[in-house]
């Protein structure tokens, strides 16, 4: 049930990015202004998940999850009515970001069903609603073709059946830690532990990318390759499908290898593959091999990420560091497209856009194969708030 709202709940964060070319000719909108346009969402559902993982520690994600579904079926209606003004649309596109918050309400809901043994598959499992982005970049533009509203009634009409069935179905562990301490003392005690930071850095790069690449990539591919939009989302869609498949994983390889290294190589492969874009090269097979390589290790990295997050994050604080990781990650997914337009209204190229990348990649690689091969599981000794961190390498 978790990884099912968070899909419809990630479909609908993802409405607009499939039809911002679209929004762009209605509105005759710059790049800039399309980048803008669907980077809000991606900004307001990032910053978002930080009080919402607090608010999941404290309620049980049985109350958090069908309420998220019902309150974002609201955006999502709101879309058929604003079409023609790029102010409300901006406006929207802010509420449509609730829709980005359910990662963390799901991450403390998985994280405590399971054994830490088994935490980064289940982890990475649910971390596949992120194919929500996948499903909107294929059906999106496609339904869109049988009436210009319909997506969005589609989408609404999943939420509130989600909402329903999420209130009867989802259930929090009996036993899990209820925080008494206030929203603002918990966020507070997460944001004081340095691995709460040093796993947002990492993860804003991994899923950072996956956020990016799934608002950005069908502007990219139809303004650099001329595809049509329907062509541009389908391959987008490709796009995000190998990260949903790559994530678990991820996960999964951390359960059997510290997940520290399996960031690091994952990392180092999107650093490649990134240069090799910078070159421009021919879609067929150049082009779209690097793109879905660089999928793959966004994918791995993704997974691996949090599999470190449910080893040195306290129970009762899963929440609310998650909020926070989440929410770094989700801002990494904001940057890049506004950054991504800025330099193609410059410059008239995507190149310098995809090296930063590289840079950004080859840097994660560096600080996770160097620093977080230190961290250590939570033990039974270690005091609450606290995360075991060696001093020194093994």
């Amino acid at each position: 049930m978790a990884t099912i709202g968070f899909t419809l709940t990630f479909w609908a964060w993802d409405l607009i990015a499939p039809l911002a070319s679209w929004y762009g000719d209605r509105l005759s909108l710059s790049s800039f202004e399309q980048s803008l346009l669907v980077a809000v969402p991606v900004l307001v559902g990032s910053l978002g998940r930080i009080p919402a993982g607090a608010l999941t520690d404290r309620y049980g994600a049985r109350r958090m999850f069908p309420l998220a579904a019902a309150l974002t079926i609201i955006p999502v209606l709101l879309l058929t009515v604003v079409k023609d003004s790029y102010p409300l649309m901006l406006a929207v596109g802010f509420l449509l970001g609730l829709g980005g918050t359910t990662f963390a309400i799901g991450i403390p809901l998985v994280n405590s069903w399971f054994p830490p043994a088994k935490r980064g598959f289940a982890l990475g499992v649910f971390g596949m609603g992120m194919g929500g982005v996948a499903l909107s970049g294929y059906f999106t533009p496609r339904i869109a073709k049988h009436g210009e509203n319909l997506p969005f009634l589609v989408v609404a009409i999943a939420l509130a059946a989600y909402a329903v069935l999420a209130a009867l179905l989802i259930t929090d562990r009996p036993d899990r830690p209820v925080p008494a301490a206030s929203l603002a003392h918990r966020l507070g005690q997460a944001g004081r532990l340095r691995v709460t930071w040093e796993l947002s850095a990492l993860y804003a790069i991994g899923f950072g990318g996956i956020v990016a690449f799934g608002v950005y990539l069908p502007t990219y591919l139809k303004t650099w390759y001329e595809l049509d939009p329907t062509d541009a989302g389908t391959k987008a869609a490709g796009f995000a499908l190998v990260t949903v498949v790559f994530r678990p994983i991820g996960g999964w390889l951390s359960d059997r290898v510290h997940p520290a290294l399996v960031t690091s190589a994952a990392l180092a492969v999107v650093a490649l593959l990134a240069i090799v874009q910078a070159f421009d090269p021919p879609l067929n097979p150049g082009g779209t091999t690097a793109l879905l390589l660089m999928a793959a290790g966004l994918g791995t990295a993704s997974g691996s990420v949090f599999a470190l997050v449910s080893q040195v994050t306290p129970q009762s604080q899963v929440g609310s560091v998650t909020g926070i990781v989440g929410a770094m990650g989700g801002l990494g997914g904001f940057v890049p497209p506004l950054v991504m337009g800025a330099i193609y209204s410059a410059k008239g190229s995507y190149s310098i856009g995809f090296m930063l990348l590289s840079d950004l990649a080859l840097a994660g690689c560096v600080y996770a194969y160097g620093r977080m091969r230190n961290v250590r599981p939570e033990g039974d000794d270690a005091p609450p708030g606290v995360s075991k961190v060696a001093a020194r390498r093994p």
